[in-house]
């Protein structure tokens, strides 16, 4: 049985890319995703097809028990899960504080903070029970930085942000690696960026600034320091650490 890395937010990007390079490692990479199974069975068959192990759910992590559902499914049917890739955006919009609603300022804090709350409230007490375990949390520069417009999306980064430290002050001393990356930047990704921006703008920033100029995050080169982290020695663990392209300026320069 080979181990599990389980990605929450398996989409064309961050999330799938990182799947693909653990299965590459060994992992049966677990994928799940909010919609677009076509996507979906695309990123599995990839995995299949290069010689690795890969299962996709589809998942909707703002409804009530379908992640803890999702999480027992795999524990009992496909193995422990060693790795979690928690993955899950929480952007709602640039929303000027009269047009936040408070349903929508509540969604961001469920997808960002809630949701890796309810996962970390299943796996860790069993991560702990077997001594060892990784939660590789992606979050983004609104969890260190607030902006005009981004209420929900700050309060909600922020709120990720401390629930890491808040974990790793408990856990971290029971074998469990927790990590949040602050992707401080643009990802050269079409199901995030490109969804945003359209194919056509999406299209004329890659040949701007991303391609052979280096100036968009790749997803493969993201996916890197993902399984380092995992393979950290525990005597150097690293907890925070931000990443972001060498032409861009660090969130505090701003």
């Amino acid at each position: 049985m080979k181990p599990v890395c389980l990605v929450m937010g398996a989409g064309a990007g961050i999330g799938g890319t990182v799947g693909k390079r653990f299965a590459a490692e060994g992992y049966h990479a677990v994928l799940c995703r909010r919609s677009d199974e076509d996507g979906l069975n695309r990123l599995v068959k990839d995995i299949e097809d290069a010689g690795g192990e890969a299962t996709g759910f589809i998942l909707n992590a703002v409804k009530d028990d379908t992640i803890e559902e999702c999480l027992a499914k795999v524990e009992a049917d496909i193995g422990p899960i060693e790795v979690v890739i928690f993955n899950l955006g929480a952007q709602v919009g640039n929303r000027a504080l009269e047009e936040t609603s408070y349903k929508v300022f509540e969604l961001g804090w469920r997808m960002a903070t809630f949701a890796l709350f309810r996962t970390a409230s299943v796996l860790c007490p069993l991560m702990a029970q077997r001594g060892k375990g990784t939660i590789l949390v992606t979050s983004s520069t609104a969890a260190v930085r607030g902006n005009a417009g981004q209420h929900s999306h700050a309060a909600a980064m922020g709120g990720r942000r401390m629930l890491c430290q808040s974990l790793n002050a408990q856990y971290a001393g029971k074998g469990i690696h927790v990590a949040h990356v602050v992707i401080d930047g643009s990802v050269d990704a079409p199901d995030t960026l490109g969804k945003m921006l359209g194919e056509e703008k999406f299209q004329q920033l890659r040949e701007s600034k991303g391609l052979e100029h280096d100036g968009l995050m790749l997803p493969e080169k993201i996916a890197e320091t993902y399984l380092h982290l995992h393979q950290q020695h525990r005597s150097v663990w690293t907890h925070e650490l931000d990443l972001r392209s060498f032409s861009d300026l660090a969130w505090w320069n701003h």
